[in-house]
């Protein structure tokens, strides 16, 4: 039978989630004295993280009793535990349940997507590693066949965004968001393939898998990734793109700009490679994109 003095939550199994929506209080469940506990945790999480008991009674105003009490009655086995479970919860939960104070008029919300997207882009030419897409773009152009995996939003738009770039100058790409797919291919793959790889974070395990997998089959692999990262750890090249995220959560990752932007730099390498077979290309699909979309209109951009 559970424990209604429990805030809903098994004792020993708080999650870090659950801990901070405990702490919020949005159904009303916590006492006075427990919510001003709770406020003291709060207002400052890394603080808390590091107090010792009789530190947090004495800036919540009650007794050290009353903080071991409180910290079993959010679930938690102990107090030890309940910093524990404060530790892992101190960036997402808070970062979730206080958002940051964000503008909201059209004017200020397309400037602070601009803005965040103008310092990404920055930021990526100022720390982008050369050395690193020069080699990758050495694999990319000499390959027979190449796979590009990217599974979630972002890392599906860049490998499928890289497929677009890749084919019009004549490469044989295929781009796959399949975890099991991807699985089969890294299996099947032969000499002379290539594998590009995106994982934002760089703890994709499935790509990880197929990335081990292809080093043991002697298959290169090329990894748009953060540096240090698990996947960066098992990819023969790394182009690392290490970006901050910002604490609003209602605005979507500028990290995906600077990611376009490092496609789009090497493609333009490939491109320039053998400029002869691309620039034939490229001009046979403008040639029937003239004449089929465009009217005669030269001016159209290659692709929609």
């Amino acid at each position: 039978m559970s424990d209604p003095s429990k805030l809903s939550l098994a004792a020993g199994t708080t999650s870090a989630g659950n801990l901070i929506v405990a702490l919020a209080d949005e159904d009303g469940k916590l006492s006075a004295m427990e919510r001003k506990l709770a406020e003291s945790v709060l207002a400052d999480v890394n603080y808390a993280t590091n107090a010792s008991i009789i530190d947090i009674a004495t800036r919540a105003g009650v007794s050290p009793p009353t903080v071991t009490r409180f910290c079993r009655r959010l679930g938690c086995a102990s107090f030890s535990d309940f910093k524990v479970q404060l530790a892992k919860s101190a960036y997402v939960g808070l970062r979730y349940l206080k958002p940051e104070a964000v503008t909201t008029t059209p004017a200020q919300v397309a400037e602070d997507i601009v803005t965040k997207a103008q310092n990404a882009l920055y930021e990526m030419h100022r720390t982008l590693d050369l050395d690193r897409v020069n080699a990758a773009v050495d694999l990319l152009s000499k390959a027979e066949m190449i796979y590009a995996f990217g599974s979630g939003g972002n890392s599906s738009m860049i490998v499928n965004e890289l497929q677009n770039r890749l084919f019009r100058l004549g490469a044989r790409i295929s781009a796959s968001n399949d975890h099991g797919m991807n699985l089969m291919l890294s299996a099947a793959a032969q000499p002379g393939t290539v594998v590009f790889g995106s994982s934002v974070s760089g703890r994709n395990e499935e790509l990880i898998s197929c990335f081990e997998l292809l080093r043991e089959r002697g298959i290169p692999t090329i990894a748009l990734t953060q540096d240090g990262s698990p996947l960066a750890d098992v990819a023969d090249v790394v182009i690392p793109i290490n970006l901050p995220e910002g604490r609003n959560i209602f605005r979507a990752t500028s990290t995906r700009y600077a990611s376009l932007a490092v496609v789009d730099i090497i493609a333009n390498l490939v491109a320039y490679q053998d400029r002869a077979k691309s620039t034939r290309i490229l001009r046979g699909i403008k040639e029937q994109l003239v004449k089929q979309r465009d009217g005669g209109d030269d001016s159209q951009i290659l692709g929609d």
